[in-house]
Order: C-alpha cells, then structure tokens, then sequence
C-alpha cells in the first residue's frame, strides 16, 4: 500500500478523532487532538493515501519523547504503517536530539508489543492497574539513544 507520513493538520483532527474511539477504551477528544496543533512540544504525524489510515502523537519535554498515542485503522493493519509510524516518530526524536523515547502499553496487546520490542524498545517498568475499561497494568517500554 503506498502511503505517505505527514504532520497531523486540522484537516486530519475528526477522523483521528475516529480512530480514537475505534482504539482505545479513553480516546481523545477533538479539542483536544486540535490542541496539540498549537503544543510546542508535540509532534503527531499521520500515515495518509486519500485518508487518515493511522497516526502517532509524541510530547517532548527536556530530551526526552514520550509516545502519548499510536494507532491504526483496523482495515489498514499489518500493512507496515505502524511500523513506519513508529520509525518516523524514533527518527524525529534523535533528531531533536532526546535521549529516549518511550510508551505505555497494555499487557495484553501483544501485536504492538513485538512491533516495539522489533524496533528495539525495552521493558523499563510496569504500572500497576494503569488502564481501564478493563483494568490492566501498563507495560512501560523505552528505546535509549544514547547509551
């Protein structure tokens, strides 16, 4: 499938806003994906070919990244652009020059765990009950650049 990795623009925000609600058990709402446009410290791009087939949301604060969302079309899965989603978001990191980058994810999601530990990523710590609807400990995963 081609497609391209772009900055996420206001044109992008209700069907991220879609995708949200199709992924996660507390998705983002549009205000607030839209307020992230105007964050500094964020960067969110989205895999789009004539539509928004997934997205990943990144904060940086002092070096270092932190992954807030990353998501995928159910349609759209196992096509690579998780993956490249995720390399882009790793590539803009070092680019800033972070130190790490690093995520939560539920224990049970076992697609985006090999997809992290494939990239790299390594188990760093585990917060107990993290998520909801259900509850589930968050599995925290980290990728050091420098040493």
């Amino acid at each position: 499938m081609n497609f391209e990795i772009i900055s996420m623009t206001s044109e992008h925000i209700s069907r991220i806003a879609e995708l949200e609600k199709e992924c996660f058990s507390s998705p983002w709402s549009e205000k607030a994906l839209a307020d992230e446009l105007e964050n500094e410290n964020s960067h969110f791009i989205v895999a789009f070919s004539d539509d928004v087939l997934g997205y990943i949301g990144v904060q940086e604060i002092c070096g270092e990244a932190y992954i807030t969302n990353i998501a995928v079309f159910g349609e759209h899965r196992n096509l690579g652009i998780g993956r490249s989603l995720l390399k882009k978001a790793v590539d803009g990191a070092k680019s800033r020059n972070c130190d790490f980058i690093t995520l939560e994810v539920r224990e049970s999601n076992e697609p985006a765990i090999s997809l992290y530990k494939s990239e790299g990523f390594d188990i760093a710590g585990v917060r107990k009950n993290f998520y909801t609807d259900p509850t589930e400990n968050g599995i925290i995963y980290t990728k050091y650049f420098n040493g």
